[in-house]
């Protein structure tokens, strides 16, 4: 899109240091030319503006009205220029990485992995996007995403990190205000935590159900919450039995401060993988580095860690 009308930019540079020292001398000091340059600068903005900007004197000058008005937004403007032609001068593309991953796996997976990789390459920057949905990957602008997939969109490299398995999880306290049921008729009869369904691709409880070979229980209480940390937090609370991926809780478990009433785990086909925009460019330094930390992260399989 053309922007028009513009008046000659070397004559805004001109008039913003005129009207900020209120001096042609001394703005043309600043700007290492002649007084001459200068004036000539601001007729020919005036010229095109059809308004006068300053009053003259013999020995000062003064912004007209207008010349004020024109004078805060032209010189807003070059500041901001001038600040981000600097960031962008500063900025190595090959020092940065932006990583694209769910909300959950951002704040209970990534998050508390990535110091170390910090520590590691302090001299990289890195950003990390929230998106609940794979499928907008190309419109994020990111070196890698982190997903969970059933299908992979489009257009990206998929590099396969672990399996997706689901197993359901509660407190201790939760467990023993509900009697410490074994079975399963008892287990999942009182409250269940829910992820909504607008969390595409999650598995769901009935889903859960089927994929184990039981019976799906409908619970007395039901509670939908449509963030899952948020679910896992009132669910550590005490709050309910929550559907959990191995991934996201191994340390709530190991620390005991979530358990497996039961053993059944679901194995779906989905991977949690590593895609890569296909854009046939230049993979970034960084982004290798990040890439090659990434595959020592991976967890192990859930197996018995935290049953009772």
């Amino acid at each position: 899109m053309k922007i028009n009308p513009l008046p000659p930019l070397n004559s805004l540079v001109a008039f913003e240091a005129s009207a900020r020292h209120l001096s042609f001398t001394l703005a043309a000091q600043e700007l290492n030319v002649t007084q001459g340059a200068i004036s000539r600068q601001i007729r020919q903005l005036e010229d095109y503006l059809g308004k006068t900007l300053f009053t003259r004197a013999s020995r000062s000058i003064h912004l007209t009205p207008a010349g004020l008005q024109y004078y805060q937004t032209v010189n807003r403007s070059l500041l901001e220029i001038a600040d981000i032609t600097g960031q962008v001068k500063k900025w190595q593309g090959d020092k940065k990485i932006t990583v694209a991953t769910t909300n959950a796996m951002a704040s209970l997976w990534l998050l508390p992995k990535v110091a170390e990789f910090q520590n590691l390459h302090d001299d990289i920057d890195l950003r990390i996007l929230a998106s609940d949905n794979v499928f907008d990957l190309t419109k994020l602008e990111c070196d890698i995403g982190l997903f969970y997939c059933r299908t992979p969109p489009l257009d990206v490299n998929v590099t396969p990190l672990f399996s997706e398995e689901v197993f359901p999880v509660c407190s201790p306290s939760y467990l023993s205000k509900i009697g410490n049921p074994t079975a399963a008729s008892e287990i999942f009869s009182k409250t269940i935590l829910n992820l909504d369904e607008m969390q595409m691709g999650w598995v769901n409880w009935e889903e859960w159900f089927t994929g184990v070979d039981l019976d799906f229980i409908e619970p007395k209480n039901r509670v939908n919450i449509n963030n899952y940390p948020m679910l896992l937090q009132a669910c550590i609370n005490g709050q309910g039995i929550a559907l959990a991926w191995g991934s996201l809780v191994d340390e709530y478990l190991q620390s005991g401060v979530l358990i497996r009433p039961t053993e059944h785990v679901l194995a779906t086909n989905s991977k949690f993988s590593m895609l890569e925009p296909n854009n046939g460019g230049r993979v970034p330094a960084s982004v290798k580095l990040f890439r090659e930390w990434l595959l020592t992260q991976l967890p192990i399989e859930v197996g018995d860690t935290g049953l009772i």
